[in-house]
């Protein structure tokens, strides 16, 4: 009887270290993600701040990478045809001296994500063939990798050109350039059954808002500015006017550090799916107040695009 009952509660201490041990697991694996990103400056922009983001809420994030600054669906495709063609061609590997293939084979990746350049993003009609060549190589490089689709933002309300929305057709303003990025997007993300990373629609709310949205310094001297002098960019989320030596220029197309931190937010959000509201983290640059709307912005976004 004894033997019995030792044998019994034996039997039922392993089944409960079994189980234990398989929840450690899956709660151990859940939070840790091994992301691919293939994209450009505007990828760089929204991961930024996203492995701070992960650190600080204990998850564990392998970030693998294949940017180039202004680079689409078509040129990342190009490299591939390039490298498959001749694997000897320095042209087939513009990724720090690595092909795609290369660099995408180095491990296991569970995401994979895919954008196109900003300033085609609003025409449809120059995402594939390109887009469908890519994710059909990377399924076959990954098999169990999930495409993610990262929608990228439109340019600030005062940048002097907008995005194609159409062969030869440029948006006229902010507003078309997001309607028309944000439909080519998700039209996309349903070619592929895959999650779409809204960054873009978080920077149009933004943008958009009474409150927060950026206004143009009217009362700034634009044609004669004097050296160091900037105007008010208050809760711009682009990068906007900025000293160059002695020269005014001008960026309305990347993110500053509040665009590159909401960026991080819905990123992170999505792929952990965890709450951006966690994030404590800010950029200096960022007020509390701003920081605060931007969370909300977040959380909003990512809601919606659950429905």
């Amino acid at each position: 009887m004894i033997q019995f009952f030792l044998k019994y509660k034996g039997s039922r201490l392993f089944i409960f270290l079994l189980v234990f041990s398989l929840n450690a697991f899956s709660q151990s694996n859940n939070n840790t993600l091994h992301l691919f990103v293939i994209g450009n400056s505007f990828s760089q922009n929204a991961t930024t701040f996203l492995p701070q983001m992960a650190k600080e809420t204990g998850k564990n994030l392998i970030i693998g990478r294949a940017e180039l600054g202004g680079h689409s669906l078509e040129q990342h495709w190009g490299y591939v045809e390039k490298f498959e063609k001749d694997s000897t061609d320095v042209k087939g590997k513009p990724y720090g001296g690595k092909s795609l293939k290369m660099l995408l084979s180095q491990g296991t990746w569970d995401v994979v994500t895919i954008q196109q350049y900003s300033y085609l993003s609003g025409d449809s009609s120059s995402y594939n063939p390109y887009a469908k060549k890519l994710v059909d190589y990377i399924k076959k490089l990954q098999p169990n990798a999930e495409i993610v689709i990262h929608q990228t933002w439109a340019y600030r309300a005062d940048a002097k050109k907008f995005g194609k929305v159409g062969p030869g057709q440029l948006a006229k303003n902010q507003l078309e350039m997001w309607q028309k990025s944000c439909e080519a997007y998700r039209k996309l993300a349903k070619q592929f059954n895959a999650r779409l990373l809204p960054v873009g629609d978080a920077f149009e709310e933004v943008a958009t808002n009474k409150k927060y949205g950026y206004k143009k310094d009217t009362a700034f001297d634009f044609e004669h500015p004097v050296a160091s002098n900037l105007p008010d960019q208050t809760h711009s989320i682009n990068v906007g006017y900025f000293w160059n030596k002695q020269e005014l220029a001008f960026d309305p197309n990347h993110a500053n550090d509040a665009g590159k931190y909401l960026g991080g937010l819905i990123w992170y959000g999505i792929l952990f799916k965890d709450s951006p509201k966690k994030i404590g983290f800010k950029p200096a640059s960022v007020s509390d107040d701003f920081k605060s709307y931007l969370l909300e912005v977040a959380n909003k976004v990512i809601k919606i695009s659950k429905n």
